[in-house]
């Protein structure tokens, strides 16, 4: 019975409005149904809130998002992601074909291990995607075939991130494609960062 009340309390987000990898996770949530509140990290003020030590008692990394869901605290977008897509019905975020699969999965952490961490520290603004030769050959109408996975949940992010730091999207036109298909949908216009609740109003759309 504790378990199953616990499984009904909603999820509780700990995240920034720009921060990509909490982008992730709110459209993962959208996609989903999954319906959760909000705790605004500000990685600006007071010299970033992620590094209290009372946030350090939630992620150790004292990174955002932490996600406080099923009487766990997880960290790490990614997993948080396959988390939500293993235990909520819904649109499966991962596809039931084990080629496939892997494929959302290498898209998915080579967005978020290897292109992610250049444009947040500024290391090179213009980095060459290996990601679009790769999605020439993977996508359909989207990222892998024609059905939403975490790769989509992860591209929108990344391209907004490159947009902010003058990236030519333009360059990669299978990127550009998949990114404005993907806009168009609903669970990813809701958990853009100009409409979250710790959105500065000059950024509100």
């Amino acid at each position: 019975m504790h378990m199953s009340l616990v499984c009904l309390a909603k999820p509780v987000l700990y995240g920034y409005f720009r921060s990509s990898c909490s982008w992730r996770v709110r459209i993962a949530f959208a996609l989903k149904g999954v319906e959760y509140d909000q705790v605004p990290v500000n990685l600006i003020k007071d010299g970033g809130q992620q590094l209290t030590e009372q946030y350090k008692t939630r992620n150790p990394m004292q990174q955002v998002p932490a996600v406080e869901v099923d009487g766990v605290t997880l960290s790490q977008s990614l997993a948080v992601i396959q988390y939500i897509d293993e235990t909520r019905p819904g649109p499966r975020l991962l596809p039931a074909d084990p080629k496939k699969r892997a494929q959302v999965r290498m898209i998915s952490d080579l967005i978020a291990s290897g292109i992610q961490p250049l444009q947040v520290s500024n290391y090179d603004r213009q980095v060459r995607w290996p990601l679009e030769s790769i999605l020439k050959q993977t996508s359909g109408k989207y990222c892998v075939g024609d059905e939403i996975s975490m790769a989509d949940i992860c591209l929108v992010p990344q391209v907004y991130n490159a947009e902010r730091f003058k990236v030519d999207v333009g360059q990669y036109p299978t990127i550009k494609r998949l990114n404005q298909t993907l806009l168009e949908i609903e669970a990813f216009k809701v958990s853009h960062p100009s409409c979250q609740p710790d959105t500065p109003a000059e950024l509100r759309t």
